[in-house]
Parts: structure tokens; sequence; C-alpha cells
């Protein structure tokens, strides 16, 4: 099977969306298909290259605009390199793209779009964008595909909701790259956040909860809201309680991982939670908000509180502080958790609706 997985952003970007579809390519290529990501060329980088896991990426042309984390794009060719494929099957996993989705919407071979973000998704003006965006694709582009793909049950059954049938959806949740290893790294005394600094990770939220948390905080990655953050900080006098490091690279995160007491995430919009899972492998509990997807990614391996709260962040936050054993043992249920969470039992299923899909079929109901 030829399978093309198109996306505006891949490597040397690296999102959950990227690393997901790394880690099917590699997975599909291995298990001998005929593999290429087709994506935007980013500075510095080649117009055609191949991975050392055997897949293709094909970048196209494009413009980027450096408003938002991701950066908006533009990009020219996409419908002519797409043709130019010859895929059995294609997947388009973005919808913030219009030059995409117009060129997406326009290509007539087998088609369907991976779901990956909550519908409406965004806080304040981003919410009206977002909106706007998504009424015009969801009647514009989204009728176009003949199967949707949905990284969590909410984010299906809000698709559905939608007025799209059920049989058209199905259900393939992220992963983890590698299956967990067992974490021998004694616990540090910090707690760690780590993901993209926006506002719908509601960061200024848990930073206000560190007024009445005593433990140290550790905050990575990068982003518009870093600024506002860091002036949060300053105003609440936590410079000595809360450090943001930025982006760290993945030894460094993986240690940092292996070492925390806990995660926190305190999102306010969260279809699926890949961090969640990524943390939870390493034998370590969450402090997260019960919005979307989250709870059902992190089970009985945290505490679940409301967003926007950052009374009930703190008190969940010295709960786990406070009790050594409960944190052992929430520790403990998170890496069983996050366990269930490898491609190898999702691929199968994967692989069947791919084919499906290329063959003009209904895949098999979830």
């Amino acid at each position: 099977m030829k399978f093309v997985d198109v996306n505006p952003y891949f490597f040397p970007y690296k999102g959950g969306i990227e690393r997901r579809m790394d880690d099917l390519a590699r997975r599909l290529a291995a298990r001998g298909h005929d593999v290429t990501i087709l994506t935007a060329r980013l500075p510095d980088t080649p117009e055609e290259e191949k991975s050392e896991a055997g897949y293709r990426i094909v970048r196209v042309k494009s413009r980027f605009l450096n408003i938002y984390n991701p950066p908006y794009v533009t990009s020219s060719g996409v419908l002519e390199t797409l043709n130019s494929l010859d895929a059995d099957v294609a997947n388009y996993n973005y919808r913030w793209a219009p030059s995409w989705n117009k060129d997406m919407a326009r290509y007539d071979g087998p088609k369907l779009f991976t779901v990956h973000n909550m519908w409406n998704e965004g806080i304040g003006i981003e919410a009206k964008i977002s909106s706007i965006n998504d009424k015009r694709f969801i009647k514009k582009v989204l009728p176009s595909f003949s199967h949707l793909v949905c990284v969590s049950r909410y984010v299906q059954d809000s698709t559905v909701a939608l007025g799209f049938p059920r049989e058209m959806t199905s259900f393939i949740p992220c992963g983890l790259s590698e299956d967990p290893t067992p974490n021998t790294s004694p616990e540090g005394d910090y707690i760690l956040s780590l993901g993209r600094i926006v506002k719908t990770k509601g960061l200024k939220y848990m930073v206000e909860a560190m007024k009445d948390v005593d433990s140290k905080l550790i905050i990575c990655g990068k982003g518009p809201e870093a600024k506002n953050l860091e002036k949060q900080i300053s105003t609440l006098g936590l410079q000595d309680k809360v450090e943001m490091r930025g982006y760290v690279p993945e030894e460094e995160k993986n240690s940092l991982m292996d070492g925390c007491r806990f995660f926190v995430m305190p999102s306010l919009f969260e279809s699926f939670g890949l961090a969640a899972i990524e943390l939870m492998s390493h034998g370590r509990p969450i402090v997260c908000t019960n919005v979307n997807g989250l709870p059902a990614t992190v089970g009985d391996g945290g505490i679940t509180v409301d967003p926007a709260d950052p009374k009930a962040l703190a008190e969940a936050m010295n709960r786990l502080l406070k009790d050594d054993g409960l944190r052992k043992e929430m520790g403990e249920k998170a890496l069983e958790y996050a366990k269930s969470y490898s491609y190898d039992r999702f691929m199968p299923k994967y692989e069947g609706i791919l084919e499906a899909v290329a063959q003009g079929r209904t895949p098999e109901p979830d």
C-alpha cells in the first residue's frame, strides 16, 4: 500500500502530531508499506529526503509567519504534489492552514482525516478565530473525506455530535514512541510541567497555585505565553519556587521526567494528552484537569481537578507531596496505564482502516 501522511509541519518541527506521524510511518514502513510524509518546507530543510526508518519526506515551497506556535503557514503545489505521489490512501492531520485545506478538499483520491484537537478550541480572541475556522472546515472540507480517525473517545463523540455518522469515525489513540522501561532514578525535589506555553494549557493557574505549594516547580517548553508567565512569576514573588527552563533537549527532558515527584497538566482543552502518558511512562503520577479526553487518558494514574481552579490544583499537589505512599501507588498505576498505550496494539486496526478507505469500503466498526 502506498500511504501519504499530510501535515504542514514535520521534523525538525516537533509537536504531538508530528511525533504521531513519525511513529505511525515507522511502523507502517516496517510492515512493508510505501510511506511518504508530505509537508511544508521549513528553512534549511531539503525538498526531499529518506528517513533512517525507511519512509520518504517530501516538502513543498512554503512561507511562515511566526505569530503563534506553531507558526501560520501558506504553501503552494500541495495538490499537484499529492497527485504526483499517486497514493492508495492519504491522511490529513491539520485544519488551520487554509492553503492546505483548500487543496486537500480538492484532492479526489481515497483520503481520511485525523481529528487531533478539540473543535472550537481556544481562549479569548483565539477561540473566536478557531470557531470561525472550524465552522468553515466542517462545512467545506471535512465532508470531502470518507473517514475520520479520532485520537480519543471524547473527540470521537464530539465529532459525531457535529452530525457525522458514527460509522464514519474510528478511535486510534496516540501512543508511546517506545514501550516503557522501569524507572530506577531516585525521586527529586521538584514538580514538573512540560509542553507548549500557550493559553489553552492553563499554566497561569498552575503558577498561581504555587503560592500555596511548598515545592519547586520546573516548567519546560516554549511558546507565546512565556513572557506573560515570567511576569506573573515575578509579580507573585515566586522566582525561588518556579523555574522556567524553556526548550530542553530530549536527554534532559527524559532525565527531568525520571526524577520529578509528579507532573502537573492544568489544561483548559486537551483532546487526548500525549504529554500525560509520556510522563506516566516514567512511573510518576500526574495532577491534571478533568477536561475533554484527559481523564480517560490518565485513568488511575493521577488526580484530576476542575480547570481554571488554582486552589484545587494546590490542594491536589499538596496531597501528593505530603503522602509518599499515595505518590508511589499512583506512580505504579500510571506506569501500568501508560503501557496500554503501545502503538503495536493499534497498528493492525489502523492498517485495516487505511486499506478499507483505499478500497472504498467502510472500516470495521470500533
